[in-house]
């Protein structure tokens, strides 16, 4: 998709109240020893850390092409993670992959985001929406 922001205003001027940016990536691999694709559909959801960047971009594209909610996702594990959408202009974020491996992740997130705040002197999560872009 090369102009994610042109399809976000297009979303938002159909009546969308909120957008979520990202999902997984189309991937794909294969086995050099059978010649074939991994996967029984050929290609699958790659999801993850390694999408985060891809992410993050989206997420600061859409912020400055439209006024409706973000919600930001796509390789969030930590509390920094989380942040970076947040300050990219993320309204909320979602923890998916992370949860796979770890059960707690999204605890853990929450609790990391919480004690950022404290340490920043923050009370008010709503002043770090999009901060990356009036830095």
């Amino acid at each position: 998709m090369t102009d994610i922001a042109g399809i976000a205003r297009a979303v938002e001027g159909a009546g969308a109240d909120a957008l979520s940016l990202i999902n997984t990536l189309l991937g794909m691999s294969i086995d050099i020893h059978r010649r074939k694709p991994v996967l029984g559909n050929i290609m699958g959801g790659l999801s993850g850390p390694a999408v985060k960047p891809v992410a993050v971009r989206a997420v600061w594209q859409v912020y400055q092409a439209v006024k409706i909610p973000l919600v930001g996702m796509g390789g969030i594990v930590t509390a920094q993670d989380a942040l970076e959408f947040i300050l990219a202009g993320a309204t909320a974020v979602a923890v998916g992959t992370a949860n796979f491996i770890n059960p707690l992740a999204t605890l853990e997130v929450v609790q990391g985001i919480e004690d950022y705040l404290i340490k920043q002197g923050i009370s008010d999560i709503t002043e770090l929406v999009g901060a990356a872009h009036r830095s």
